[in-house]
């Protein structure tokens, strides 16, 4: 199973210091809909993995999240595209779970469920914690230069990121990474 973890604000959608509480504040990033449906025709299974600590906050309740997650499907449908699953944390960082990133929970929920190692599987996200998650999985880490990470520069990577961590401008810039990538080694093959 070719599969690919995608962190969700400010990866897929606009982040938000006062958090996306709303279907009508959850706002795709420009390209990010159309990316995913690239991987999924390329043969990817996208899942992702969130921490949602607004639900710990009682910024918003569960109801909410799925109504987040409706509109998410529905314009990702309308891109031609999907989501497998939405894992998230709903945890606040006072809580000490497992599941929220930096902490690896996610991500053996993500290897359970599907049933596979995660070793080289593609995680994506715009923050260390999104990353560091991963790889404590053997995961292999993408970061992308929106949300958290607009400020950075390519190629100069704060020590915070696992040092094998491959950089790009946006979701658009890595779904061209790793379909390019599959289909050089399909045609060394």
């Amino acid at each position: 199973m070719k599969l690919v973890i995608l962190d969700r604000d400010g990866t897929i959608n606009q982040d938000s210091a006062d958090f996306v509480k709303t279907p009508e504040e959850w706002v795709p990033l420009p390209g990010a809909l159309d990316a995913i449906a690239r991987l999924n025709h390329a043969g990817w299974h996208v899942v992702i993995a969130s921490n949602q600590s607004g639900l710990g906050r009682g910024l918003f309740d569960v109801s909410t999240l799925n109504a987040m997650h409706t509109k998410m499907h529905g314009l990702l449908t309308a891109a031609g595209g999907r989501v497998d699953a939405v894992f998230y944390c709903p945890h606040s960082p006072g809580d000490a779970c497992r599941c929220r990133k930096p902490e690896p929970g996610l991500f053996e929920q993500i290897a359970e469920r599907y049933g596979v190692d995660l070793k080289g599987v593609p995680a994506v996200g715009d923050a260390p914690r999104d990353l560091v998650a991963g790889a404590a999985l053997g995961c292999e880490p993408h970061l992308v230069l929106t949300g958290k990470s607009a400020g950075l520069t390519m190629g100069k990577l704060p020590e915070s990121y696992p040092k094998d961590t491959i950089m790009h401008t946006d979701l658009a810039a890595f779904a061209d990474f790793l379909i390019a990538r599959k289909e050089a080694a399909e045609e060394a093959a």
